[in-house]
């Protein structure tokens, strides 16, 4: 049996920290899923090797990039993207925003978007066992500029697999309180995604 370790860090060098770290501790690929915001612009699809296959319109941009930042489901996928995992690929989720997503999370995302389901994100979460009220904190911090790393770990390795991710983590209840108490209440799917400043002053809010 497995259990689902879901953890939210406050940037993707946090949460790339922990993936690393996880894997070193002999967790594969396959069992490692991964959300980021993309709002910082960090993750930039390689348009200058663009297969033809995937750019039909001959602009030297993926196809699959550009439909996920209109609001599609998958983008273009960079094996390997900054070591992080076997695959990034970038998904726009309402009252989210863009975010990066890779390993079983991201299809499970993905599928979740083009299904139509209200917030993909939060869809996955709730599949992979989470409570749909944390997986809603979870996806705001995510908007807010923050990270999500899930892992599916064995029953007899939780104590181990729990005690790396939680290093570099946050206290999610303590910025669940932060969060209401800006006035907060839960996923709203109109609600604007966060762009590179209000994520800034976002994190730097809580260095003080």
């Amino acid at each position: 049996m497995t259990k689902t370790i879901t953890r939210v860090y406050s940037d993707y060098a946090s949460a790339e920290l922990a993936v690393r770290e996880l894997k070193e501790a002999g967790l594969g690929d396959s069992h490692i899923g991964f959300v980021a915001s993309n709002a910082e612009g960090w993750h930039k699809p390689d348009a200058g090797n663009v297969d033809p296959e995937h750019d039909k319109d001959r602009d030297g941009k993926d196809d699959r990039a550009e439909g996920a930042a209109a609001g599609g489901g998958l983008g273009a996928l960079a094996g390997g993207a900054a070591g992080v995992a076997a695959g990034l690929g970038l998904i726009a989720i309402p009252g989210i925003g863009p975010v990066v997503a890779a390993g079983w999370l991201a299809a499970l995302a993905a599928g979740a978007a083009g299904g139509g389901v209200a917030g993909g994100l939060i869809g996955a979460l709730v599949e992979s066992g989470t409570s749909k009220e944390n997986a809603e904190l979870y996806a705001e911090a995510v908007r807010r500029g923050g990270a999500i790393v899930t892992a599916k770990v064995p029953d007899d390795e939780e104590a181990k697999y729990t005690q790396i991710m939680d290093r570099s983590a946050f206290d999610i209840a303590a910025r669940e309180s932060a969060y209401r108490s800006s006035g907060w209440r839960g996923y709203d799917p109109s609600a604007p995604a966060y762009d590179i400043e209000q994520v800034r002053r976002e994190r730097e809010s809580y260095r003080l």
